[in-house]
C-alpha cells in the first residue's frame, strides 16, 4: 500500500511463476521489436529457472504468477506451498489470495463505467453524489473524483481501526466513511499523499450511484464480464470458494506464524481476493481496449481515457493514470499497482507497449532478499528490454499539480501520507528522511545520490527522478518517481525531538540520588531539614517527572512490540497509557504552586532549590513533546 520506485516494487512483487493456463485469444497490437516475445516456453523458463532457489532463499513458503501477452493467459503457475501445514502447493488457478490495494484498480475501473454512463464526472464536487455525509469544506477547492483516483484530496492517513477480526465489527461502508472521515491536511491537486480512505469513498460513490453494494457491483460488472469465476470483492469469501484460500505466514518468526483472516471495513481500499490466473484476465482487458474473451468492461475510449495521465506533481516525474501509478522501466511507461495485507504481497504491472502483463504474489512479506528483489529488473530486461525513451504518458497543462518548481531545499522530509491529527502524527518522528546538498548540488536522499540536469531535476544511476517544488500554501516537497515527501517544520525533526527529551531526562537523573537521601536519612532518623510544605512540593515534582518516565517508557514498549493491534483499533492498554501523561502534567502543575507556596522558609539548600526548578522545567520540555505528537489523551 505505498508507492514504489523501481527497485523497492520488486520487493513486493518477488516471488512468482509461470506456466501454460491458456484463455481465448483475441486480436493483438502489433509488438514492437523491442519486445521480445514472451511464449509460453521463454517465460517458463526464466521463472523456472530463476524463481524456486530465490525462494527458499528468502524463506517464503509460496508464490504464484500470471503473465498476460497476446490478448491470452500465456502463462500462470503456483511454486511452493499456499498452506504448509496441510501441504496445499501453490495453484495459480485455484490457490486464492488477497490482492489489498490492487483492489482500488477494480474501484477505479468501476469509477470509469459510471463516468462512461454518464452517472458521474471526474472534475465535480464529491459531494454531488454523497446522500448520507459531506465531505468538509476545509480548503476553497472541493475534492472530485479526479483526486482521489491520483491521491491528491489532500485527507490525512489513518491505520487505526481499518482492519477487523470478524464481520460483526465491520459497519455499512457509508456509515464508517461518515463516522471516520480523515482530516483534510492539505489543498487538493497538489501532491499525491496515498490515501485508502479516498479509494474507499470513490468505491462508495459508486454504489451510491448505481444503487449497489460495492462487492455486488464488483461481482456482475467485472468478475463476471472476465470470467473470473474464483475471485470476490465479498468478505468473508463464499463458502464456495473459502477452501482454496492460501494461508500467509510472518516468516521472520520461527516457527512462521500464520496470519488471521482480517476484515477490511474499507472494502473499496482492498477486498478483492482472486488467483493469478483470473488476474490474468483483469490484465489482458486493460491491454486490449476493455475487453477480454467475449466479455467487455470498457468502451475502447474510456480504457484509452483511463491510462492516460492524469495526474503529476510535476511533468518531469511519473505520475497517477486515473488510479493506475506511473513508472518508468526501461524506457517504457508502466502501468501498475502493488499491495500488502495480512502477510500477503503483489504486484500487478502492464507494459502496454509490449502487450504485456505480470501478476506477481507471495504469501510472505520476506522480500528484503536481494536475489528476489532483482526478479522483476531481471524479468523486464528479459521481456521489456532497453528502448531508450519512455513510451507515452505525457500530461497536459490541465493534469499538472497545482504545486509548482522551487529551489532545492535541505532538511528532514515526511511522506505526504502521514497523519496530522492523532497520536498515529508520532509515527512520523520515527521515520524521517533526511536529504542533503554538497557544494556541487548533489543530492543525497533515501540512501540515493541524484545529479542534477540540464531541466533542473536530479536524477539517481537506476534512472529514478526528484524534483522540489513548493505548496500553493507555502509548504516545501520533494517528489520522486512514485512517491512524494514534505519538508519538516525545525520542531517536528527528530534532532529537536532528542534534544527536547534530553533535556527531560537530565533532572530526572538526580532522582536516584534524592532516593538514596531519603533513604540514609531514615536509616540513621535524621529529622528533616526542610517544611512539609517543600517536602511535598519535591515529592509531586518527582512524581510528575517519573510518571513521565513510565508514559515513554510504555510508548517504546507498545511500538515495538504491540503496533499490529492497532489496525483492530486503539488497545485498552493504549488508552490507558494515554492516562498517565495526564497525571503526569497535574502533578507538575500542584508541585509547581506548592514550591511557589513553600520557597521561602523551606529550609532547602541550593542544590535542592535548582534540582526543583530543573525538574519542573523538564516537565515543561515533557508538555512541549506530547502536545506536538497528539499524546496528551486521546
Amino acid at each position: 500500500m505505498r508507492a514504489l520506485t523501481r527497485r523497492t516494487l520488486i520487493s513486493l512483487a518477488l516471488g512468482c511463476v509461470a506456466v501454460p493456463a491458456v484463455a481465448p485469444a483475441q486480436p493483438a497490437a502489433a509488438v514492437p521489436a523491442a519486445c521480445p516475445p514472451a511464449t509460453p516456453a521463454a517465460v517458463a523458463g526464466f521463472f523456472d529457472g530463476a524463481l524456486p532457489t530465490r525462494l527458499t532463499a528468502a524463506r517464503v513458503p509460496g508464490a504464484a504468477v500470471s503473465v498476460a501477452a497476446d490478448g491470452a493467459t500465456a502463462f500462470a503457475k503456483g511454486y511452493g506451498m499456499a498452506d504448509t501445514a496441510r501441504a496445499v502447493p501453490f495453484d495459480a488457478s485455484r490457490s486464492l489470495v488477497r490482492i489489498a490495494s490492487i483492489s482500488k484498480l477494480f474501484t477505479w475501473t468501476a469509477v470509469m463505467q459510471q463516468v462512461e454512463a454518464g452517472r458521474l464526472d471526474l472534475d465535480a464536487d464529491v459531494n454531488r453524489y454523497l446522500t448520507g455525509f459531506q465531505v468538509p469544506a476545509t480548503y476553497d477547492r472541493p475534492v472530485t473524483l479526479r483526486h482521489l483516483m491520483s491521491h491528491t484530496a489532500g485527507f490525512e492517513d489513518v491505520i487505526t481501526g481499518t482492519g477487523a477480526r470478524d464481520a460483526a465489527d465491520v459497519p455499512p461502508l457509508g456509515r464508517y466513511l461518515a463516522d471516520h472521515m480523515p482530516a483534510r491536511i492539505r489543498p487538493p491537486g497538489e501532491v499525491s499523499a496515498y490515501s485508502n480512505y479516498g479509494a474507499a469513498l470513490a468505491g462508495h460513490i459508486v454504489s451510491e450511484v448505481s444503487g449497489e453494494r460495492y462487492d455486488q457491483y464488483v461481482q456482475r460488472h467485472l468478475l463476471d464480464p472476465l470470467g473470473m469465476a474464483h475471485s470476490t470483492a465479498a468478505e468473508p469469501v463464499p463458502a464456495a470458494l473459502a477452501p482454496d484460500l492460501a494461508r500467509s505466514y510472518d516468516t521472520d518468526l520461527t516457527p512462521p506464524k500464520v496470519y488471521p483472516f482480517t476484515f477490511d471495513r474499507m472494502p473499496p481500499d482492498g477486498s478483492i481476493t482472486t488467483t493469478a490466473a483470473d488476474m490474468a484476465g483483469f490484465m489482458n482487458a486493460h491491454l486490449h481496449e476493455g475487453r477480454f474473451g467475449a466479455g467487455r468492461i470498457l468502451t475502447p475510449q474510456t480504457t484509452a481515457r483511463m491510462h492516460q495521465r492524469s495526474f503529476t506533481a510535476d511533468p518531469r516525474v511519473d505520475g497517477y493514470a486515473h488510479g493506475f501509478k506511473e513508472r518508468t522501466i526501461n524506457g517504457h511507461r508502466v502501468l501498475m499497482h502493488d499491495g500488502g495485507w495480512e502477510g500477503f504481497t503483489s504486484i500487478m504491472m502492464l507494459v502496454p507497449d509490449c502487450d504485456l502483463g505480470l501478476f506477481l504474489t507471495m504469501n510472505s512479506l520476506s522480500g528484503g532478499n536481494p536475489d528476489l528483489q532483482r526478479l522483476v529488473d531481471d524479468f523486464f530486461d528479459r521481456f521489456a528490454p532497453e528502448r531508450g525513451a519512455a513510451g507515452g504518458g505525457q500530461a497536459d497543462p490541465a493534469t499538472v499539480g497545482a504545486a509548482r518548481p522551487a529551489g532545492p531545499q535541505a532538511g528532514f522530509y515526511k511522506p505526504t501520507r502521514h497523519n496530522a491529527t492523532s497520536f498515529e502524527k508520532f509515527t512520523t518522528l520515527l521515520s524521517p528522511s533526511r536529504l542533503a546538498i554538497d557544494d556541487a548540488g548533489t543530492v543525497t536522499f533515501r540512501q540515493k545520490t541524484w545529479t542534477p540536469q540540464d531541466d533542473g531535476r536530479y536524477q539517481a544511476a537506476d534512472g529514478d527522478r526528484l524534483v522540489f517544488l513548493v505548496g500553493t500554501d507555502g509548504r516545501h516537497y520533494v517528489a520522486t518517481d512514485g512517491s512524494a515527501a514534505e519538508l519538516m517544520s525545525r520542531a517536528e525533526t527528530l534532532p529537536v525531538n532528542l534534544g527536547v527529551l534530553l533535556a527531560f531526562l537530565l533532572p530526572v537523573l538526580g532522582v536516584p540520588a534524592l532516593a538514596i537521601g531519603w533513604l540514609v536519612r531514615r536509616i540513621r532518623r535524621r529529622p528533616a531539614a526542610t517544611t512539609p510544605v517543600w517536602r511535598l512540593a519535591r515529592r509531586l515534582a518527582v512524581a510528575a517527572a517519573m510518571l513521565g518516565v513510565v508514559f515513554l517508557g510504555g510508548l517504546i514498549v507498545t511500538v515495538l512490540t504491540r503496533s499490529g493491534e492497532f489496525l483492530y483499533g486503539v488497545p485498552l492498554s493504549f488508552r490507558l497509557l494515554l492516562g498517565v501523561p495526564v497525571v503526569a502534567l497535574a502533578a507538575a502543575v500542584a508541585a509547581t504552586g506548592v514550591t511557589v507556596t513553600g520557597w521561602r522558609g523551606s529550609g532547602a539548600g541550593l542544590a535542592a532549590r535548582v534540582h526543583q526548578v530543573a525538574l519542573l522545567t523538564a516537565m515543561v520540555a515533557l508538555t512541549w513533546f506530547l502536545w506536538q505528537w497528539n499524546l496528551l489523551g486521546w
